[in-house]
């Protein structure tokens, strides 16, 4: 009786402390209650160099659009469908929900954590404020007018479109004064390891963050009200990239699920659904490019492009090569070929700070661009002896000039190269077989946006223009 008397009241005792503590029983203790911001900068980088380095028709149509690349079976995107996909949509969405409001809960937590020092807080804010720029200058560049001021706060889901020229000028003041904040004598107090482009070296981030407002500066060099002097001029004097030491790489690995999107949709995915543009293709067959080779593989003992917007046989053209097809091959943010590029063109332009003739920086940007892909110096050296390269007697003007070498070595990096295109005019683009509008100078805005946000929407709509794929953006000078 004694013993049945003790296994009761262990029992009641036992109850009355479970149900005294039962809030306990919903608490998942694998789940972290507060993210680092560590985590949430890399997480960021990685959303956004997937977003880029991605050849995924529902998001990123945009080397089809530079006419890099053209399709073989399903043919919407090459002729400029944006809507069957929904592409604006998930571009959109995948730049400010994956990208932009990991940044600012990164900053965030950066600002209320009492346990880093003042310096290592400045270097991590200013680094995460520098991919903010980054993520922002390409929804302005695609869209146009977009959500700003009132972006990313989820008390406000009817957020107003700030003007796309007011927003590019911002970003370009918060370059400056993120390359004021960063402090180089504490080179490795900021991310570390969780900086997936920079490994934490700040002195590098001082570099990008001047390349970047370098790069911004010439998008507007031809806006009216603008002088891109001074912002030239400040970014070449603080410091901008001067080898291919200083591109900024987002290397992939070699396992899933942190292999190049390009690797899944390639090779992973087992289909064929891409093969080079009759564009790019002819252009380089004509001044026999030495990068062909890394760019495209070869059919029949030649490189054929397939027809833009056309159903392509995959075998009978040529398809992207085998480097493309790596696991780990890097996405491109930003590199020493465009930087010099950009000098060549403000050289041209007149603007202060570059000193050299824009030959040699043209010269220059050629030449990175071959031995980035693997090119010998002497590999450079030969193309640019060709009269059709050579600087002094390649046709056309400057803008010509320096566009068609620019749009070469931008290959593999469609937005970029659709950005160019449409800032420079060159080169000539002919929109495709069977395309449902002309070549898009811009995205039209999401459906969510015009369903959801319609006041906003209807507003910047008929600021910019008209929300039409022709719709020219306040930058867009080119014919």
């Amino acid at each position: 009786m004694k013993k049945i008397l003790l296994i009761t009241t262990i029992i009641v005792l036992a109850t009355f402390s479970c149900k005294k503590d039962l809030t306990s029983l919903n608490e998942d203790t694998k789940d972290a209650r507060k993210v680092p911001a560590e985590s949430l900068f890399a997480n960021a980088q990685k959303n956004l160099s997937d977003l880029l380095a991605s050849t995924n028709v529902n998001t990123n149509i945009f080397r089809l659009i530079s006419q890099q690349w053209t399709e073989t079976t399903y043919t919407g995107e090459s002729r400029y469908d944006l809507k069957t996909r929904q592409i604006p949509d998930r571009f959109f969405q995948t730049l400010y929900r994956d990208v932009l409001e990991n940044l600012q809960q990164a900053k965030t937590s950066i600002q209320n954590d009492g346990l880093k020092s003042a310096g290592v807080k400045a270097n991590q804010l200013a680094i995460a404020d520098m991919m903010e720029v980054y993520a922002y200058h390409m929804l302005v560049n695609t869209f146009g007018n977009v959500p700003y001021t009132e972006a990313l706060n989820y008390a406000n889901i009817t957020p107003k479109y700030d003007d796309a020229k007011i927003i590019e000028t911002n970003l370009l003041n918060r370059l400056k004064d993120d390359v004021a904040k960063l402090n180089a004598n504490l080179s490795s107090a900021s991310y570390g390891g969780s900086d997936l482009i920079y490994g934490g070296n700040v002195s590098a981030w001082i570099k990008f963050g001047n390349t970047l407002r370098l790069k911004l500066a010439m998008l507007m060099a031809d806006v009216p009200g603008y002088n891109a002097s001074l912002d030239v001029q400040e970014a070449v004097a603080g410091g901008v990239f001067t080898s291919n030491s200083d591109n900024a790489l987002f290397k992939y690995l070699p396992t899933t699920p942190n292999t190049n999107p390009l690797w899944v949709d390639l090779v992973q995915s087992g289909r064929n659904d891409f093969v080079a543009s009759n564009t790019i293709v002819s252009m380089m067959n004509t001044l026999n490019d030495p990068r062909l080779p890394v760019y495209f593989t070869q059919v029949s003992g030649a490189y054929v492009g397939g027809v833009n917007g056309a159903g392509n046989s995959y075998a009978s053209f040529s398809a992207p090569s085998s480097l493309l097809s790596e696991p780990t091959i890097a996405c491109v943010f930003l590199d020493y070929a465009e930087t010099e590029f950009l000098l060549a063109e403000a050289v041209e332009r007149g603007l202060g700070g570059v000193t050299g003739p824009a030959a040699t920086h043209y010269d220059n940007g050629v030449t990175a661009s071959i031995l980035y892909w693997g090119g010998a110096a002497g590999d450079a050296t030969t193309y640019l002896s060709q009269i059709a390269v050579a600087y002094a007697t390649a046709a056309g003007m400057y803008k010509q000039k320096i566009g068609q070498q620019k749009y070469l070595a931008l290959y593999n990096r469609g937005f970029d190269a659709w950005t160019e295109w449409r800032r420079l005019g060159y080169p000539v683009l002919t929109k495709a077989t069977n395309a449902l509008s002309e070549i898009p100078r811009r995205f039209t805005y999401p459906i969510k946006e015009q369903n959801l946000n319609v006041s906003s929407y209807s507003q910047a709509a008929a600021a910019i223009g008209g929300d039409i794929v022709t719709t020219k953006l306040f930058w867009d000078t080119a014919p």
